[in-house]
């Protein structure tokens, strides 16, 4: 053991030894010594900034997992389904705080729902035979309590079946998404969500976890259709001649080999010009070679950008939905023709375009009928 200890300080001694090193300027010869003691020194702190880092990220990840479990506990704790006889019990001793719950319930269900459904999707509900049950039981108890029975028993059906038809629209957005070469998780995680918490009961009653469930296949769902209409994947302009590909190309100016960061796409003077995707005006004006220019950022680290227009039809900070008229073409900037040169970007980086709208399988059918928009923004 000692000797293996004596080879370690010897090799470590070997590693830091006096260093000369020499530099020949204007014909004289320099020389530079570093001293074992100091390469000892430098070697020790960036060994105790690392360990720092270390043991901060470890710390970051153990407090992070403690916060996970804590939470998933609550959410157990609060999560619980009553049994039938605790929910009979519940009409039993109090018929009125039981029409309280349905009535908030029913807020709930309509704040939910509403914004992301039609009514006939949403039209049948089938009955069950837990609901039978839960009826008879209540009924036997109160006879009056019966149409209260009636409408939790629809209420819960009616939220099983809403979480159902919002996990399958989830799963056809994240193949949808998956098609673009983009991770739906992405999408999920950048929905920026917060505020104080206030329990759905101030009383400390037990909400079903039927609902929360419900909520939250409702928000992952609207999440993922929101990220998906902000994919740059429609046509940005009313013409289909491609003249100029993304990539390597002979500059049409100077003709020297240089990058071309997007699509050129060839056009009369005027030529509507249209959003790619969902999104917020951050660029309206002049910019450089790019002559007048309009960038929207969609999110997600995606921003599409418009380039050598005559004409711009949008503000900075206004919304604008896919397929609506943001402009028209023109040949301003450094240009030698009327044309849109377009460009996709992710995370600050210029991405083929092209992959987005071959990608979209009704690349030519936009949200908002292109020749409706050019009226509205004329």
């Amino acid at each position: 053991m000692g000797n293996r200890l004596t080879d370690f300080k010897n090799r470590i001694a070997d590693l830091f030894i006096d260093r000369e090193f020499f530099m020949r300027s204007n014909g004289q010869i320099k020389f530079l010594k570093i001293s074992a003691r100091l390469q000892r020194v430098v070697a020790s702190i960036i060994a105790s900034i690392l360990l720092l880092w270390v043991v901060a990220t470890l710390f970051m990840a153990v407090n992070q997992y403690s916060v996970s479990i804590e939470r998933m506990a609550l959410i157990k704790k609060e999560a619980r389904i009553q049994s039938k006889a605790e929910r009979v019990a519940a009409y039993k001793n109090d018929i009125d705080e039981v029409a309280d719950d349905l009535s908030k319930r029913q807020d709930l269900i309509e704040a939910s729902v509403a914004p992301f459904f039609n009514e006939a999707d949403i039209s049948t509900v089938d009955e069950t035979t837990e609901k039978s049950e839960l009826i008879d039981k209540v009924g036997a108890l109160a006879e009056e309590a019966v149409s209260l029975a009636k409408v939790e028993a629809r209420q819960l059906a009616f939220a099983q079946k809403i979480t159902k038809i919002a996990q399958i629209r989830a799963k056809r957005a994240e193949a949808e998404i998956r098609k673009f070469g983009l991770s739906p998780k992405q999408f999920a995680q950048s929905e920026a969500r917060g505020g104080p918490y206030i329990p759905f009961f101030d009383d400390g009653r037990v909400e079903d976890p039927r609902f929360t469930k419900m909520a939250e296949a409702l928000e992952y769902m609207k999440a993922l259709e929101n990220g998906l209409a902000s994919i740059p994947s429609a046509m940005p302009a009313e013409t289909y001649k491609l003249s100029s590909s993304f990539g390597y190309r002979r500059d049409p100016i100077n003709g020297r080999g240089a990058m071309h960061n997007g699509l050129d796409f060839k056009g009369a003077y005027g030529t509507p010009i249209l959003a790619a995707a969902d999104g917020i005006i951050t660029k309206a004006g002049w910019m450089g070679g790019y002559g007048k220019t309009i960038e929207i950022t969609h999110g997600n680290g995606l921003l599409t950008r418009y380039a050598h227009m005559s004409r711009l039809n949008v503000n900075i900070g206004q919304k604008v939905e896919r397929g609506v008229q943001i402009g028209r073409m023109g040949s301003t900037g450094r240009s030698t023709g009327t044309h849109l040169h377009f460009e996709v970007r992710h995370n600050g980086r210029a991405i083929n375009p092209h992959k987005f709208l071959k990608a979209n399988p009704n690349v030519l059918k936009n949200k908002t009928n292109p020749s409706t928009s050019a009226k509205k923004q004329q």
